[in-house]
């Protein structure tokens, strides 16, 4: 019996040696792992295919990355009693009153056991900014290349530890003012998570003035461009689109963009989106995905890589030289699409789930999951075949990828799914509202 632990703790310690989920969805935003095994079905209560279940103090929305066998999170701990939020499908637009002081930090646990390995403080006072009260102070979820760890805190700013828990810097944004665009006063808390590519950090900064996309140097955390932006609020992470030529690619309500990784200079840009955007930029092949969910434009654009210039669809046309395909009321207001071999799948807030062929766009289906209650705001992963859509109720549905609807099993974690998951040798890593989870096997 002894012999046989041993030999599944080497199993799991080989496999995550390689395994990888550096940023927000993983590689590049792609949400989509292979070669992972993963349970269709588990229990909490009684352990079936949990490797373990740990405790996360404060409130965060950001998700868990993975380089090897270290985990990272983030959270913001508060100094209030019963500091919450509030889940579920609603349209109030209100911030949360909990203005006490904060510690931001910076979790390294290990991703064998949960056991944690290292926790720091990138920061602590009083937040800045209010919160939307179905938001956390730490909305963003960290980035990492394997010896840094870079975690942004929106005003708070952003700081990079090494991968043994040493600070190396901090770098100021200054006040991100982030909220309803049409309610200046309204203040929702920023969500845009860094990404990491070669020597550089890319953020994006879409605020009620003073909009900006920066490049900061890995290293040292100076500034290598900044370019002011004319847009409005947004939550989307940036992407970096790594084809014939690499660029780094916003969603946003004003254009969605793609600029040039080493100057910053703007190489194209797209009009029609909508009046809010959260949904990250992905891409396959010859493709880069993006849409946006607010009434009444809910796009979804497919483009061609290598566009120049301004490149919006002429009025009532769905296609051009660079957009190969575009939808309207279609697109997700939260979680970003997903693509799985040549499909693309979307997941809208109240479980609508859609299907279109990522060539031509041609609609598979466009239905709603059974039985959904509190909706999602997480974005759905893929392995081997099988889309994960974690919902606010706590919930885990399991589709199969592919043209055709089906949901395979449900699996409830007994507490919300605000933050997307994170899958890397051979495990599903679930961050609860309290409890990160890892399902495997």
């Amino acid at each position: 019996m002894a012999g046989a632990l041993f030999a599944s703790a080497t199993s799991l310690a080989a496999r995550n040696s390689t395994a990888r989920w550096p940023s927000f969805r993983g590689w590049h935003a792609s949400g989509v792992a292979t070669d992972q095994n993963l349970p269709l079905k588990w229990k909490v209560k009684s352990g079936e295919n949990i490797r373990f279940k740990v405790p996360i103090p404060g409130l965060a929305h950001s998700s868990p990355i993975l380089w090897g066998d270290r985990l990272y999170l983030t959270t913001a701990l508060s100094s209030k009693d019963g500091a919450s939020f509030k889940p579920g499908l609603y349209g109030s637009g209100e911030a949360s009153q909990d203005r006490s002081v904060h510690q931001w930090q910076v979790l390294c646990l290990d991703a064998d056991s949960g056991k944690n390995i290292w926790s720091k403080t990138a920061t602590q006072g009083v937040p800045k900014d209010k919160r939307h009260i179905k938001a956390t102070y730490a909305n963003a979820t960290p980035a990492t290349d394997g010896e840094t760890v870079v975690a942004m805190f929106g005003s708070q700013g952003l700081f990079a530890f090494s991968a043994t828990g040493k600070a190396l810097w901090s770098h100021d944004l200054g006040r991100l003012d982030v909220g309803a665009y049409d309610i200046p006063t309204y203040e929702w808390g920023s969500a845009s998570s860094p990404v990491i590519y070669g020597n550089k950090v890319f953020v994006q900064c879409d605020t009620q003035k003073k909009s900006f996309v920066r490049a900061i140097d890995l290293k040292t955390g100076k500034t290598i461009w900044n370019k002011q932006r004319d847009e409005l609020p947004s939550w989307g992470t940036p992407t970096v689109y790594t084809g014939e030529r690499a660029e780094l690619v916003t969603n946003g309500s004003n254009f969605i963009r793609g600029y040039d990784l080493e100057t910053g200079k703007e190489l194209w840009r797209l009009g029609g989106s909508s009046k809010i955007t959260a949904p990250t930029p992905i891409y396959s092949k010859d493709r880069i995905i993006v849409a946006s969910g607010r009434s009444p434009e809910r796009p979804i654009f497919s483009i061609r890589p290598g566009a120049v210039g301004d490149i919006t669809l002429a009025w009532g046309a769905t296609s051009n030289q660079s957009v190969a395909w575009s939808k309207t009321k279609r697109g997700p207001y939260m979680p970003t699409p997903i693509i799985v071999g040549n499909v693309v799948h979307t997941l809208g807030n109240s479980g609508i789930v859609g299907a279109y062929d990522l060539k031509t766009g041609a609609e598979h289906y466009y239905q709603r999951i059974p039985d959904v209650t509190d909706g999602f705001s997480a974005s759905a992963v893929s392995a081997d075949g099988r889309i994960y859509l974690g919902s606010e109720d706590g919930t885990v549905y399991v589709m199969a990828a592919g043209p055709q609807f089906k949901l395979l099993a449900t699996n409830s974690i007994g507490e919300p799914i605000m933050a997307t998951p994170a899958i890397g040798g051979g495990t599903l890593f679930v961050r609860g509202s309290r409890h990160l989870f890892a399902i495997g096997q």
